[in-house]
C-alpha cells in the first residue's frame, strides 16, 4: 500500500510545487524586464527634455562656424551614454532623418521591434509593455519617448539595449527558484515518508496479526501503536473481536470435549446392559450384533470429537524432524496389517528434514495410511513417498482403491463426511479433519487428488524452514 500511496502523494505536492513555482519565474522574469524599461524609459525621457529644445533641424553640411550647442549637447551625451552603457540610442525626426544618434552609422530600420516602438511613440505613447524576452533569447530590447513641442510629437527618442545582463539575473532568480523547489520537494518526500509512515504502520501491524489468527495463533493480538485515531479504534475494536471470536471458539471445543466426555460414561453403560441382555439371548443373534457394532462406532466418534477438540486447541510442539525417518517408522507399523489384508505397502523415504510436530505428524500419517488400506483392494498397492521442494518437504500417500469423484474431493475431509459408496466401511468421518487441524497448527498441510490410473493421491506438507512466530524445540 505504501509504494501505492506515496508516488501518489509526492506527485500531488510536486504538482502543487510546480503550480508556485511557475507563476514565481514568469513574474521573475518580468520584474527583470520591467526594471530595465523603467530605467530606459527614464533615459529617454531626459534624452527628449534636451531633443526639444534643438531648433534647428540641418539641411546640409554645416558650415564653418556655424553650430547648434544644444543639438551638440544632445549629441555628446548619447556618445557617452554608448559608451559607457554599450546601449544605441538616437533621436529621429517623425520621417526617419536623424536629428543625433550613437553610434553614428546606426539608423532606424524599416520593420522590427525598433520600428514598431517609433511607430507606438509617433502617437504619442511611451513603450511601457514590450514583448518579454526570455533568458534562451537572443532579442535586444527597443524602448522609445516622444519628442514633443508645442503639443506636436516632432521626433522620437529610441533606444536599443542588448538584453545578456538582464537575462543572466533572470537565469539567476530561476536557480534560486529551482533551488528552493528543490529543497521544498525533498522536505515534502520527506514529510510524505513520515506521513505514510504514520498512517500505514497500524495497517500493517493490523494485517499481521489477522495473517496470525488467520494460521492458528488465535492469541496474537493488535499492539498499541500510533496513526489516525480512526485506525486506533479498528485495531481496538479487532482485538474486540478477536477477543470475542476466541471466546466462543473456546466455549465451542469446551463443549466438544465435555459432551463427548460426558457421554461415554452413560455409553459404557448402556453397552454394558447390552451385554448382559445378549447373555439371556440365543447365540449370534443379529439384532444384538448390531447393536454392538453401532455401539462401538459411537464410542470410536466420542473419541475422535475429543481427539478433535485437544487437537485444535493445543499448540504445535515444532522441532526439525527428519520426516523420511518418521515416514519410515509409520510404515514399517502398518506394515504388519497391509500383509494382513493382502496390501503391498511399499515406501520411499530419503533422509530429509523439516519443521513438524512429530506427534502430530505421525497422527496425520497413520490417519492417511490406515484409509488407504482400508479402500485398497486385496493385492493393490499403496506408496509412501518423502520428497523436497523448494521451501516444503512433502510425503505423498498413494492407493489403488477406487478413488474419489472431482466433487467427493471438494468435500475429503470435512467432519463426519463420508462417501456414499463407503458408509459401511469402520470409520467417524473425522480422521482426516483431525489430520488437518493438527498439521495447520504446525503450519502444514494436507491436500487430495487423483492417482492414475485409479485410486487417491494424498499430499501431507511441512515447512522446511522454521514457521515465524511458531513456538519450537530443537
Amino acid at each position: 500500500m505504501r509504494s501505492r500511496l506515496l508516488p501518489l502523494l509526492i506527485i500531488l505536492m510536486a504538482g502543487v510545487l510546480l503550480a508556485l513555482g511557475f507563476p514565481l519565474a514568469v513574474s521573475v522574469a518580468a520584474a527583470q524586464q520591467q526594471k530595465v524599461v523603467v530605467d530606459r524609459i527614464d533615459d529617454t525621457a531626459r534624452f527628449a527634455s534636451l531633443a526639444q529644445f534643438v531648433t534647428k533641424r540641418p539641411t546640409g553640411p554645416l558650415e564653418m562656424g556655424s553650430t547648434d550647442e544644444r543639438r551638440e549637447t544632445l549629441q555628446k551625451e548619447l556618445d557617452d551614454y554608448y559608451d559607457v552603457y554599450g546601449i544605441r540610442a538616437g533621436v529621429f525626426y517623425r520621417d526617419d532623418g536623424a536629428m543625433a544618434q550613437s553610434p553614428n552609422d546606426w539608423f532606424l530600420p524599416r520593420h522590427g521591434a525598433l520600428r514598431d516602438a517609433f511607430e507606438e511613440a509617433l502617437r504619442s505613447r511611451g513603450s511601457h509593455d514590450p514583448e518579454q524576452v526570455w533568458p534562451w533569447q537572443r532579442g535586444r530590447l527597443a524602448v522609445a519617448s516622444p519628442v514633443i513641442k508645442d503639443g506636436d510629437v516632432i521626433a522620437v527618442v529610441v533606444t536599443d539595449s542588448p538584453t545578456g545582463r538582464m537575462r543572466s539575473q533572470t537565469l539567476h532568480g530561476w536557480l534560486l527558484i529551482g533551488a528552493g523547489e528543490s529543497a521544498a520537494m525533498l522536505l515534502a518526500v520527506g514529510a510524505a515518508l513520515r506521513l505514510t509512515g504514520w498512517v500505514l504502520r497500524p495497517v500493517r501491524i493490523l494485517d499481521a496479526t489477522t495473517h496470525d489468527i488467520a494460521t492458528g495463533r488465535l492469541k496474537s493480538r493488535v499492539a498499541p501503536a500510533g496513526g489516525p485515531p480512526e485506525l486506533r479504534r479498528l485495531a481496538r475494536s479487532f482485538n474486540e473481536m478477536a477477543d470475542n471470536v476466541q471466546d466462543v471458539l473456546e466455549q465451542q471445543r469446551a463443549f466438544v470435549a465435555d459432551a463427548s466426555h460426558q457421554l461415554r460414561n452413560p455409553l459404557s453403560a448402556l453397552l454394558l446392559r447390552i451385554e448382559l441382555l445378549a447373555l439371556e439371548l440365543p447365540e449370534g443373534n443379529e439384532a444384538i450384533a448390531s447393536v454392538r457394532t453401532e455401539g462401538k462406532r459411537l464410542t470410536q466418534v466420542l473419541d475422535d470429537l475429543l481427539d478433535l477438540a485437544l487437537a485444535e486447541h493445543v499448540a504445535a510442539d515444532l522441532s526439525l524432524t527428519d520426516i523420511g525417518e518418521l515416514a519410515a517408522e509409520r510404515v514399517a507399523s502398518w506394515r504388519p496389517l497391509a500383509d494382513e489384508r493382502g496390501v503391498r505397502l511399499t515406501d520411499t523415504c530419503p533422509a530429509t528434514t523439516g519443521w513438524a510436530d512429530p506427534v502430530a505428524l505421525s497422527s496425520a500419517l497413520d490417519a492417511v495410511i490406515d484409509n488407504a488400506l482400508k479402500f485398497t483392494p486385496e493385492g493393490g498397492p499403496v506408496h509412501v513417498a518423502v520428497s523436497s521442494c523448494d521451501a516444503t518437504t512433502t510425503v505423498v500417500v498413494t492407493d489403488g482403491g477406487p478413488g474419489l469423484t472431482e466433487d467427493e474431493l471438494t468435500r475429503v475431509g470435512d467432519r463426519f463426511w463420508r462417501s456414499n459408496r463407503h458408509q459401511n466401511v469402520k470409520g467417524s468421518g473425522l480422521g482426516l479433519s483431525i489430520s488437518r487441524a493438527l498439521l495447520a497448527a504446525g503450519g502444514g498441510s494436507i491436500t487430495y487428488a487423483h492417482h492414475e490410473p485409479h485410486g487417491l493421491k494424498v499430499t501431507v506438507s511441512v515447512p522446511r524452514g522454521e514457521p515465524s512466530g511458531s513456538p519450537s524445540r530443537t
